[in-house]
C-alpha cells in the first residue's frame, strides 16, 4: 500500500514503513513542509503495531543535500523567533526518531549532507551504497552544524567529530562506516535487494524486546555506570513481563526438554 503526498512517500511493505524524501528535483532538500511530514510519518509509523522497522530513503539520485535554498533564503531574513522555531522543528524530528518504538533506519545513496547528513545519522542505524558520499559542509557557508552536533558526538570519537564539523569535506560511505556513522555498505547494483534482507531481519526478532533495547540504549546516554545498570535492572523486569518474553521462555524450555 502507498500513500504520498507533495514531499513524502509513505510506503507499507509488510512489517517495514518506507519513507521517501520524494523531492528529487531539489535533491531532496528538507524545507519545512517535508519535516512537517517526516514527523506525520514516523508518528503513523510508530501508531501501526504491525510496523517492525522503518526505513528513509530519498527519491532521485541523492539521499538529501540538506536546507533547500529558499530556506536558507528565509533563515538569512528571519527573526530570532522565527529562527528558534524553525531550528526547533528539526530538533523535533531528532528527537522524535529516537521516540519512535521501532528502529529507524536510513538508506543513503548519492550524497547526504549538511541537514542530509544529520538526518540519516539521527537514525538509529545507517545502511548505505558503496557510491554514497556523507559531509556538513555548514561551516563553508558560515553556519553551525549545531543540532547535528549532539548526534556526531555520539557517534564518533572527539577528534573526528571536530574533524568532520569544521573541515566541512564530504567523506565516502567507506570512510563514514570506518568512523562510526554508517553500519553498512552495499554494491550499488544490489542495494536495494539487500537494504530489504537487512530490513527483513528485524520481522524474526520480537517487537517489544527491540523497542526496550531501543529506548535503553538512549535513555542511559550520558548517565554513570551505576545508574545506567539501574535502569537496565527496571527495563530488565519489565521485558520479562511482557507477552513476547514470556512466549519466548516456554518455546526455549519447550525445545531443551526434548
Amino acid at each position: 500500500m502507498t500513500e504520498e503526498n507533495s514531499t513524502l512517500l509513505y510506503e507499507l511493505d509488510g512489517a517495514i514503513a518506507r519513507l521517501t524524501l520524494n523531492r528529487p528535483e531539489k535533491r531532496n532538500a528538507l524545507n519545512e513542509t517535508l519535516i512537517h511530514s517526516l514527523k506525520n510519518a514516523l508518528r503513523r509509523a510508530n501508531d501501526d503495531e504491525t510496523v517492525r522497522v522503518v526505513v528513509i530513503s530519498g527519491a532521485g539520485k541523492d539521499f538529501c543535500a540538506g536546507a533547500d535554498l529558499e530556506a536558507l533564503q528565509r533563515i538569512a531574513g528571519a527573526s530570532v523567533a522565527e529562527n528558534v522555531a524553525d531550528a526547533r522543528s528539526l530538533m523535533e524530528l531528532f528527537l522524535l526518531i529516537r521516540q519512535v518504538n521501532a528502529p529507524v533506519v536510513a538508506a543513503v545513496h548519492g550524497r547526504a549532507l549538511a541537514g542530509g547528513c544529520g538526518l540519516a545519522t539521527a537514525c538509529d542505524l545507517v545502511v548505505a551504497t558503496a557510491s554514497a558520499r556523507f559531509g556538513y559542509p555548514e561551516v563553508k557557508i558560515g553556519f553551525v552544524p549545531a543540532l547535528v552536533a549532539a548526534i556526531v558526538r555520539r557517534n564518533v570519537s572527539d577528534k573526528r567529530a571536530f574533524e568532520l564539523l569544521t573541515r566541512g569535506d564530504e567523506i565516502s560511505a567507506d570512510m563514514a562506516q570506518q568512523y562510526g556513522l554508517v553500519n553498512e555498505t552495499f554494491p550499488d547494483d544490489s542495494f536495494v535487494t539487500e537494504v530489504t534482507t537487512y530490513l527483513r531481519g528485524f520481522e524474526s526478532v520480537s517487537r517489544s524486546a527491540v523497542a526496550l533495547t531501543k529506548t535503553l540504549l538512549y535513555q542511559t546516554d550520558g548517565m554513570t555506570f551505576g545508574a545506567a545498570l539501574e535502569t537496565g535492572v527496571d527495563v530488565n523486569v519489565m521485558a520479562r513481563m511482557t507477552e513476547a518474553c514470556q512466549q519466548g521462555i516456554a518455546r526455549f524450555l519447550s525445545k531443551t526438554s526434548r
